[in-house]
């Protein structure tokens, strides 16, 4: 008896699994996603089959671009290094850079400053490799540096996808300086990292 009301429970909870579901949950996913994830990694976030996932991922695709009769996004569902992430299109790109543009400077804040450290010397790096240097959740920072101008997509880690980053022209600028070579020479200081860093956030 007890058996049997666990698995009604068990299925009454269970996710349905039909392409239209489970692409309505990797929707959601990918939302909130500032790097590629495989579809493996995809299928156990939204609690589905890799087949199904695969499905909904195709399926996600031909509606972002228009395919089955409705609008062609201003985003696109992109396969980068492995993983699959959601893209501005390119052909918007100059939307993005002119609203960003137009908004008010600001400080940074104490931590997206260390965290723009951090980039800078151990530059490309990864947004989990920052993380681990500052022992803290760096997506929201990375997101306002690029926001800001300050860092950009530099390419993918050739294992795990990974995007990499590096800092721009417009940091340079901002620093008065011609290179990222003319930097102050910190590498005495590291051991793993974050020792030089926090010598440098002192």
């Amino acid at each position: 008896m007890t058996d049997d009301i666990r698995t009604e429970e068990s299925e009454t909870t269970a996710w349905p699994q039909d392409v239209g579901s489970v692409a309505r949950r990797l929707e959601a996913v990918l939302l909130i996603l500032d790097e590629p994830h495989s579809v493996v990694a995809l299928a156990a976030a939204v609690s589905a089959p890799v087949p199904a996932v695969r499905k909904a991922i195709a399926a996600l695709v031909a509606d972002y671009d228009g395919e089955d009769g409705g609008p062609r996004r201003g985003f696109e569902l992109r396969e980068v290094g492995g993983g699959w992430r959601l893209y501005v299109r390119e052909e918007y790109d100059r939307v993005i850079t002119e609203f960003l543009g137009t908004q008010q400077p600001a400080r940074l804040s104490q931590a997206a400053l260390e965290t723009l450290a951090v980039i800078a010397y151990k530059q490309p790096v990864t947004r989990g490799q920052v993380a681990s240097i500052r022992a803290v959740n760096v997506d929201s920072v990375v997101r306002t540096l690029v926001g800001r101008g300050l860092i950009t997509e530099v390419g993918h880690d050739g294992e795990t996808g990974a995007i990499l980053y590096g800092t721009t022209d417009a940091l340079l600028e901002k620093l008065g300086i011609n290179t990222i070579d003319e930097l102050p020479h910190i590498s005495p200081l590291l051991d793993d990292g974050s020792a030089g860093f926090e010598e440098i956030a002192r």
